[in-house]
């Protein structure tokens, strides 16, 4: 998320109690988690696992619960506990807006767009032109459309990000991290019906332009695909993944989180994805392999009984 301006760091550490270290002369542009910051962004890390790679990512400020070395120019916001002072920001900068209408006085719709009754579009929603939204569509506060989009019945278009801070030594293991993310949406997008599009935790989603979905389709937070992907019913991405152009999908296949698939592949029905995949190839099975690989897999297996019989006889 950016800020609506830069904000002193110093402001920043006063208003969570943070002991500040390092450059107390620094404006932060935005809050981010450790996936997506840039320059600019304030992060927190509370696990001595991540301190060295958030204190060396791209973030200028860093809220943690100890002391270290800080790399010139950037800031330490020393807090107990890290988690709360980001939430605290989080909900301070993006706090939670009730509604009253179906469709709020702050959203900008375009020219030419038709929004079904019974849909429901949240505060400072964009929506472009020649849009359709059908009946029971939800479209969360802050998303953005583009030009001739269409999104089917039953969607759910910025749902909450699935994304929890775990520690075993409190009574609640499991605290939702508050997410201040958005759902970019961007030209000539076709969204099928019942699909679910999550929020970034603290950045964005996005849907490429062109890119066509069928029905019953998860995507998790902060993902990306890109442009013209086609994906068939019941898919499920997972958060922080990268789904490059071109790229079919279809139907039932599984993708992990934070993986990479290259532009123009293709997922054969039912394959379940762990790792990254090559562009320009076609792909099959769980854990997923090269289609015409698996394909000789299984003319090998189906010869098993007759080899068995063979040497059975000797």
């Amino acid at each position: 998320m950016q800020f609506p301006s830069p904000v002193a760091v110093s402001w920043i550490a006063e208003f969570i109690n943070a002991k500040l270290i390092g450059n107390n002369n620094g404006q932060a542009t935005g809050i981010n988690e450790i996936h997506k910051v840039e320059a600019g962004d304030l992060v927190f890390v509370d696990h001595p696992k991540y301190y060295d790679k958030c204190i060396n990512s791209a973030a200028s400020f860093i809220i943690i619960n100890k002391e270290a070395v800080v790399p010139e120019g950037k800031a330490l916001l020393v807090v107990e506990n890290p988690f709360e002072a980001y939430s605290k920001i989080v909900h301070h900068f993006r706090p939670f807006l009730p509604a009253d209408k179906t469709i709020s006085d702050t959203a900008i719709i375009g020219a030419n767009s038709f929004i079904y009754p019974g849909a429901y579009i949240g505060h400072h929603v964009v929506i472009g032109n020649n849009c359709v939204i059908y009946p029971n569509v939800t479209i969360g506060d802050f998303c953005v459309l583009g030009d001739n989009v269409i999104i089917q019945s039953g969607t759910v278009i910025g749902s909450s990000a699935f994304y929890y801070n775990s520690k075993k030594d409190r009574e609640v293991w499991y605290k939702k991290m508050p997410d201040c993310g958005r759902v970019l949406i961007e030209d000539a997008v076709e969204i099928g019906a019942g699909c679910t599009i999550d929020r970034g935790v603290s950045n964005d989603t996005i849907i490429g332009k062109g890119t066509k979905f069928d029905n019953m389709i998860h995507v998790g937070h902060d993902t990306v695909i890109g442009k013209n992907c086609l994906f068939a019913a019941n898919v499920v991405v997972g958060g922080c993944t990268t789904i490059e152009d071109g790229v079919t999908i279809w139907g039932g296949c599984i993708i992990n989180k934070t993986l990479t698939i290259g532009e123009n592949a293709t997922l054969l029905g039912r394959t379940g994805v762990g790792s990254n995949l090559e562009g320009g190839k076609t792909y099959w099975g769980a854990p997923a392999k090269e289609a015409g690989i698996v394909q000789r897999e299984l003319v090998w297996i189906s010869r098993i009984p007759e080899l068995w019989k063979k040497v059975m006889s000797k």
